[in-house]
């Protein structure tokens, strides 16, 4: 409560959600969970908490965090998010722009497992399309920003994915298959909007060649992921594919690719370090018994399957809204999920599921949330223009909310 009450009281002072370092505001909460903790000696405390920063789930998340900030950098230096950008802009149907845009956003959002990525990458091109075809910009760029949730939610290398999957407990490929199900429905619908809505709109005139061969690591990424290969086993396949592909093209050198894997490494400081104080606050709170107090207050009249997905969808839903970034709200909220998927049987892949499908919901409506506010930034309009336009996050929450209240899909629920 102090961290929520904290970060949402100081960014609302501020006018700005991205103001207050999230690092500062989780170190003010771990040093008041240790503060009040009663009935331990100082050093005990330390102890507990510092145990929770460095379990062995927490301690293999971070792994992947600094193998997927390797290979995400390697593979944007190389040039392969401008290729992929190219290839999908290559086979979209002239008359087919809002549809050939969000399977664009999709394909490459899934492929670097980043919505921010997605979002620099496509909302300019977007937007250019826009002025040159007379298009909404607000709508155009709302499908970039759409398609950008799809592979935040479903990508092997998401943020979410990795915290969703870590906290409860089950392998990526299997989440993947859940998770790929329950938002089928939302996928093909929005499709269909945005194929009637896009008749007679026509394509760019001037796109650039297809550099096929810097595509092949986001492919081979996906590829094996779903095929089951250990996710770390993954990303050093990818990350070697694109040292390998763009020193055979001229991308960058050896000591450039090691220097660019060093800031991809680094650039990921912020998150290990918000996820080792998360789960050593965490730790305090469970010793002192908060989790099973905030489990008995979330679940008190909660009867079956049903109540409990609701209920964790709630919870992540809502500490989303607080802290305007996702892959915080499934990380600070995953251990109490488990718990009470624990207590009431849940398949713990649909909970990761129902964890990355409703928080990716969330954080695709936040007028203030970095990607809304990045997106408006390079479209030069307003967040709130967007909002109207975005109808993949809001398919998205509809299919979360079906998939529980229809014990939908039956093999999982």
């Amino acid at each position: 409560m102090v961290f929520i009450g904290l970060y949402l009281g100081l960014s609302i002072v501020a006018g700005d959600f991205y103001k207050v370092p999230m690092t500062v505001v989780f170190l003010i909460a771990s040093v008041y969970a240790i503060a009040i903790s009663g009935g331990f000696p100082l050093n005990k405390r330390i102890d507990i908490y510092s145990r929770g920063a460095s379990s062995d789930n927490l301690m293999l998340m971070l792994w992947i965090y600094v193998l997927a900030g390797a290979f995400a950098a390697s593979a944007k230096e190389m040039g392969a998010i401008d290729a992929a950008v190219n290839l999908a802009l290559n086979i979209l149907p002239a008359n087919m722009i809002l549809p050939g845009l969000f399977i664009a956003a999709c394909f490459i959002s899934i492929s670097i497992g980043t919505s921010v990525g997605t979002v620099v990458a496509l909302v300019p091109v977007a937007a250019g399309m826009a002025h040159e075809t007379g298009g909404n910009v607000a709508l155009l760029t709302a499908v970039i920003v759409g398609g950008a949730y799809f592979g935040d939610n479903l990508s092997f290398i998401s943020d979410t994915t990795v915290v969703a999957t870590q906290t409860q407990g089950c392998k990526m490929s299997d989440k993947f298959r859940v998770n790929s199900i329950i938002v089928a429905p939302a996928v093909v619908i929005i499709l269909i909007v945005y194929t009637v809505m896009g008749q007679g709109m026509i394509a760019p005139n001037h796109i650039p060649k297809v550099e096929y061969l810097k595509v092949i690591p986001y492919l081979a990424v996906l590829v094996t992921a779903v095929a089951g290969m250990n996710v770390m086993a993954v990303l050093v396949l990818g990350t070697l594919l694109c040292g390998i592909i763009g020193m055979i093209t001229g991308g960058y050198g050896l000591f450039d690719w090691l220097g660019v894997m060093g800031k991809g490494v680094i650039s990921m400081g912020e998150l290990i370090i918000i996820a080792m104080m998360a789960g050593g606050m965490l730790e305090i709170i469970k010793e002192n018994g908060g989790i099973d107090y905030i489990i008995k207050k979330l679940t008190a009249h909660v009867h079956g399957k049903r109540g409990a997905e609701m209920s964790i969808g709630a919870l992540v839903s809502l500490v989303n809204v607080c802290t305007a970034n996702n892959t915080v709200a499934i990380l600070t909220v995953g251990n109490i999920a488990k718990r009470i998927g624990d207590k009431f049987g849940l398949d713990n892949r649909k909970t990761a599921s129902i964890l990355d499908t409703c928080s990716c919901a969330v954080q695709g409506l936040l007028p203030y949330g970095v990607q809304m506010l990045l997106a408006a930034g390079l479209a030069n309009i307003n967040p709130m223009q967007i909002l109207p336009y975005l109808y993949y996050p809001i398919a998205l929450g509809i299919s979360a909310i079906f998939a529980i209240l229809m014990r939908y899909p039956k093999k999982y629920s």
